[in-house]
């Protein structure tokens, strides 16, 4: 029964949830090498222009990187929707998608530090963004055994977001919604040695003002907070995207040194940037990153 303060979903909600339903629904249907590229070629030729995501790419681009020549940003305003299109199609895959990124080997400076965490048992961290595929880490590690729950802001679209939630939580569990519902729980999780996976590059209205890419961003603090109450490692970790569209890379960056929250969670903001300046069409840019901010 709906609550009398859920408000009910809109017409426009129905019908874009019902829309992709129907595209996960077909590609799903495809082999999974020809459905990943296939759904990023959709998102990024149909859906994008349709839902306002290319004219987005193109506005924080103009922001954050205004140097680009125009060629690069007209690539980008394709590649980036593709490789949402592609990373949607991937979550929906559940135990293919897991088979196909299970056994990718850990590389980075902070491998060592995360396994040797997981052998003493003490809470970790893993903080990523929405770059590559963000859920490329959290699967591959469930699937060898680590402990690693996802911490996850529920859609405004609830349509979407109970299908949404199916679909990761076949990707591994336990999975914990923010706000107080989620809390007792994810803290439960963390005191045990559990691994927690933030995402936590989008706008935060409560945030810290810090920096991404030169530009004020509103950034949640909560990753680092965690990491201090609850003596935990807090970890970068991403997926990145190899030439093939198919493959990944799992990058372990080193533990963030303990500092403030802020000057924690800048590093984590730093980390980022410095990934997304190498591989600008992985980053999602469809984001309202910088939220009131102008181009000039």
């Amino acid at each position: 029964m709906m609550s009398k303060t859920t408000t009910p979903p809109t017409l426009a909600d129905r019908l874009s949830n019902g829309a992709f339903r129907a595209l996960i629904g077909l590609m799903l249907a495809l082999p999974y090498r020809f459905r990943v590229p296939i759904t990023g070629w959709i998102v990024s030729r149909l859906l994008s222009p349709l839902l306002g995501y290319t004219r987005r790419v193109r506005d924080n681009l103009a922001l954050a990187r205004p140097d680009l020549p125009s060629a690069e940003v007209a690539r980008l305003a394709r590649a980036v929707p593709d490789n949402l299109g592609r990373t949607l199609a991937e979550i929906y895959s559940g135990q293919e998608f897991i088979d196909r990124v299970k056994n990718i080997p850990l590389d980075g400076p902070g491998a060592a530090a995360l396994q040797a965490a997981r052998e003493a048992g003490r809470p970790v961290i893993l903080a990523t963004g929405h770059f590559g595929n963000y859920d490329v880490a959290r699967a591959a590690l469930i699937a060898r055994g680590y402990p690693v729950g996802g911490l996850y802001k529920p859609m405004k679209n609830r349509l979407f977001d109970a299908h949404y939630i199916q679909a990761i939580e076949r990707l591994g569990k336990p999975l914990f919604p923010r706000g107080k519902r989620g809390l007792t729980e994810m803290v439960r999780f963390l005191k045990s040695g559990g691994m927690l996976g933030i995402v936590s590059d989008q706008h935060v209205g409560h945030g810290a003002a810090l920096t991404f890419f030169g530009l004020s961003a509103q950034t949640a603090l909560s990753a680092a907070e965690l990491a201090l109450k609850y003596d935990a490692l807090l970890i970068p970790i991403y997926g990145i995207r190899q030439p093939n569209g198919l493959d990944f890379q799992i990058r372990v960056e080193a533990p963030v040194p303990i500092a403030s929250t802020e000057a924690m969670t800048q590093t984590l903001n730093d980390s980022l940037e410095a990934l997304v300046r190498g591989h600008m069409d992985q980053w999602f840019w469809v984001h309202r990153r910088w939220k009131g901010r102008k181009r000039s």
